[in-house]
Parts: C-alpha cells; structure tokens; sequence
C-alpha cells in the first residue's frame, strides 16, 4: 500500500479555480475580415515521444487524441534535445546557435551579464541576428501574444517576449519554477511587470491557459492572431493537483517494463513505429528487484507525472473548445509538440528529494519521475533529453488546421522535420515575409527552416535533405535513412540505419565506413558556417 504521506506531491493546496465559462462563452466582437489563419503553436515541457495516448500511452489525452485525428501526426520530427535550445529554434527558424542559445539560457543562477561573456553561439539569450515568429507576424498585420515558459534570456527587459514582438505576455522568464507558487528568479511576469508570487490555491498550467484565454478573446477579431502557449508541464518538480493525481494511484504498481510493453504494443497499433519494432537497450534495474518501498516510491512519481500531462491535456481541450465556440477552429493551424525528450534528471531509479521539501513553498528542489520512467515516456527509443539519439531529440509532432487538413485527417507521416521549421510554415501560411537581409539595424542569418505545408499535401513530400544538431557535444546528422550520432559518453561517431533500426541497436559504421565519414564532413562544415563551438575534428 502507498504510503498516503507521498500522495502531497500533488499540492495539497489544492486546485486553481477555474472560471473558464466566461472565456469559453466568449463570442466574437466581429467575424475575422482577413482571411488569414490564425496560429497557435502549443509546446509541452520534457515530454517524452510515448506519453500522449495518439502515440501509445496510457495517459488519457483526449484532446490532443482528438487533435491528431483531425489532422496529421508526424512520427520523425526532431527538436534540439533541450528546452532552451529548441525555443530558441522554434521562434527563430535557425539553429539554436545561429540565435545565441547553443548551450544554456539565462537563469535565475546566472548573473546578469555574465552569459556574454561567452562566445556569441553561447550567450544564452535570442541575438540580433535573428528574429522571432512574432515580430516576423506581427509585421504581416497579426495581433501575437504568449503565456508560458519563455527561457530564452532574463537579464534585462530588452530579452522579454514584448520586446521581442508579442503584444502580451503572462508565464515565467525562467526555465523552470514552482507550479504552485512561482516566487522570486522563477516568478512571474505579466508584459513587463513582475508580479508578486500568486495567492493559493495557483497552478500554472491552468494559469498559463486562462490568460492564454483572456488574450485572444479580448481582442477585435477583424486580423488574425498568433498565440505561443509554452507550458512548463510536466517538466520537474513533480506537482500536480489532488484529483488528477488521484486517477492514477496505482496505476503504475505494475512497474517500468510492463507499462513500456503495453506502450510498444499500442504504437505499433496504431502504426506509429513499424510492426517488426523492438525496445532500446534497458539501462536500470528490473521492476521486480526493487523493495516493496521502492516500488510505491516509484509508482507514485510516474501517478504525479502522468496528472501532469492529463492536465495540460485538458487545457488544450479548452484552447480548442473556445476556438469552436467562436467560430474560429476551422480557419486556425494548431501545432502541438515536445521541446525535447522525457527526463532522466535525476539519473536516478526513483527520483530524489523528500516529500517535506517538495511540498515546502519556500523551497527550490526538482526531483523527477526518475531515469526508467524517462525511458518508457521515450518508448521505443534509445536515451533521453540531451542525447542526440532518438530518445533526446523526437518528438510527437500534431498539425492540425480544419480547412486545409480535412482531407488528411489522421494520417501519418514520416517525412523527418525540425522544429526550425515551424517558423518558416508560420511565414507560409500567414503570407509574412522573412527579412531578406537585416532588421531593426542588424544583419540576420536567413532562414534555415522548411514549410511543412508540402508535407501536409502529400506523405511523399520532403523538405530537407540534411537535418544537423549539437548540443553540449551530442551531435547528430541525419540524412535520408542515415543518421550519424557522436555521445558525449562514447565520444566517436556512429552510424545507423533509421528506417530498419530506428532504436540504434545496430552501429554500421564499421559497415559503411564511407557513409559515416560523408556526413560526418557535412556535419563539420555546417558546424564551421553555423557557430558551433567547440569544433570536433573527430571523424
């Protein structure tokens, strides 16, 4: 039996009051004269590629399920392996490098100022070199706006999201905080005013939502709008409101390898990984030689995080909902996906830090579910975040815009994408145009991102003929049905074979020792032309 003292993880303060009536009965001022659509981007935090039921959990997710199926599920998308990194990709259209986010943003720990210090690559905050989605839209006539985890610069207001093109703006600057009461570095800021910590009961996912909300309602409705609703769930801590933890008591008594079977067996189902698919290689201890303490530690942590992704699921429901009672859903392209792969900070069978800590408002810990429960929300793939394998860098990507994906809906694709090309569908679809050559007074790398609108139109459609990354020296290359992989524990290139061996079992670079050495000299010269430091001369 649980001990019942664990179940405070789950913020026994209580649950936010809702008032969502107002915002979901909220009809249009007008109806949108532009015929443009509206965008909205959702991001969730260190969710792994198996956690949404439309990819094989066990999670109920019926709105992102709902998502899928009216409109297109992309099985080979990759982010950057990180949170900061990949926003940064995501709202610039370039390589995280290329926007000054190769490693770490700006946080709480760092002093202001200190970051820049580094090499531009490095400076931890988005540079003039690039510009975002929202000063690229709001240019074209669109109203923009965001609510959520930002972290992609702090130190001085000249890096916050309304200096950098959105109208409004209600979340956190930092990478992460606490989900009942964000205070201090890690509090909240709404425009450009941080505000005092919240009064309880407070959760930031339904908050990020409400004002999400309140943003796009409260607006004339005769031009189209961008919303970034960027959620910190179900990044660490592990907190989660009473009755969605109380969904999943027990649910997970049956432990890491039976619940990564059933979640193998689902996606093969529903056609997201190839029948003949196995399992990465196991890197814990089996369920079964955990003590009985162990076990319900463990237990409970994957119930709190799978409350977690179910909340942010229902606040997508409600996103949804709003658009289809005020006559907007068909005209909007929602896109949904994961900044990086499932964590296995701590690296760790069960997690750390003690309930009296987790619970403690004035406190700063982040335990996790631990690193066997990263590698089930990874299910089938090798590793987790940061990696450059499969685990690290993939991502359940949902497209999803009634009026051009009806005819595609619930279809598959594995046409391989990247997240910086969620800028370049973005200038697409809105008829914006990307700055040729310079903006606001600075030269600005062109941008490096694709449309997926081809892909949206046709299963056969590809976009990229290389797709690069690195990050804290995992680096990556992929092309066609090869990908070459470097580990910062292995320290040599691999090569393997995606489309038969997608989990990496099988290294042919010994195989096919001229492939390996091709990319990796690809790889090279775009780490020489797109600042990526340090320069591995590794073959």
């Amino acid at each position: 039996m649980v001990n019942t003292k664990y179940i405070a993880l789950g913020a026994m303060a209580g649950c936010l009051a809702l008032d969502a009536a107002a915002a979901d009965s909220a009809a249009p001022k007008k109806q949108q004269k532009d015929g443009r659509p509206n965008i909205i981007i959702i991001m969730a935090d260190d969710m792994g590629y198996s956690d949404l039921g439309c990819f094989g959990s066990e999670i109920p997710t019926p709105n992102l399920d709902a998502l899928a199926q009216s409109g297109i599920k992309y099985t080979q998308f990759y982010n950057t392996g990180r949170s900061c990194p990949s926003r940064a990709s995501l709202l610039t259209g370039l390589y995280a490098h290329q926007a000054g986010i190769g490693r770490m943003s700006e946080d709480p720990g760092s002093k202001p100022g200190e970051d820049s210090k580094n090499p531009p690559a490095y400076q931890g905050f988005l540079n003039d070199n690039c510009v975002t989605i929202a000063e690229v839209l709001k240019s074209a006539g669109y109203d923009t706006y965001m609510a959520g985890k930002w972290h992609v610069g702090m130190h001085g207001q000249e890096k916050w999201p309304l200096q950098r093109g959105f109208d409004r703006f209600y979340g956190i600057l930092a990478g992460a905080c606490n989900y009942l009461q964000p205070k201090g570095g890690r509090g909240l800021t709404l425009d450009n005013t941080k505000l005092d910590p919240p009064a309880q009961p407070y959760y930031t996912t339904d908050a990020f939502t409400d004002y999400a909300l309140d943003f796009i309602s409260d607006r004339e409705k005769d031009k189209p709008f961008f919303l970034y609703l960027a959620f910190n769930a179900p990044h660490w801590p592990l907190q989660a409101k009473q009755e969605d933890i109380d969904k999943f008591l027990h649910k997970y008594d049956c432990g890491w390898q039976a619940v990564r079977e059933a979640r193998l067996k689902k996606q093969k189902e529903l056609g997201i990984i190839p029948e003949d698919c196995g399992t990465a290689e196991w890197e814990s201890r089996t369920w079964d030689q955990l003590t009985d303490q162990e076990k319900a530690n463990s237990s409970l942590r994957m119930a709190v995080y799978a409350a977690q992704v179910h909340c942010l699921d229902r606040n997508v429901g409600r996103v949804i909902d709003y658009l289809e009672k005020s006559g907007q859903r068909e005209n909007t392209l929602v896109i949904f996906l994961s900044d990086n792969g499932g964590c296995a900070e701590p690296y760790s069978e069960t997690g750390f830090g003690t309930v009296d800590e987790i619970n403690d408002l004035e406190s700063w810990v982040h335990p996790s579910y631990g690193l066997p429960w990263a590698q089930v929300s990874n299910t089938p793939f090798r590793k987790y975040k940061v990696r450059a394998y499969e685990g690290g860098i993939s991502t359940p990507l949902i497209l999803s815009w009634p009026e051009m994906t009806r005819k595609h809906e619930g279809e598959i694709r594995t046409t391989p994408g990247h997240i910086i090309d969620l800028m370049a569908t973005c200038v697409d679809v809105s008829g914006a145009t990307y700055p040729e050559k310079s903006a606001k007074g600075s030269d600005i790398h062109p941008l490096e991102g694709k449309s997926l609108v081809p892909t949206i139109k046709s299963s056969k459609a590809e976009i990229h003929d290389y797709i690069y990354g690195e990050h804290f020296e995992n680096k990556f290359i992929r092309h066609g049905q090869w990908k070459a992989v470097y580990d910062e524990k292995g320290k040599k290139w691999e090569l393997y074979d995606i489309s038969s061996d997608r989990i990496e079992s099988n290294d042919l670079s010994s195989v096919h020792p001229e492939i390996l050495e091709d990319l990796t000299a690809r790889w090279q010269q775009w780490a020489d032309t797109h600042n990526v430091y340090p320069k591995h001369n590794e073959n």
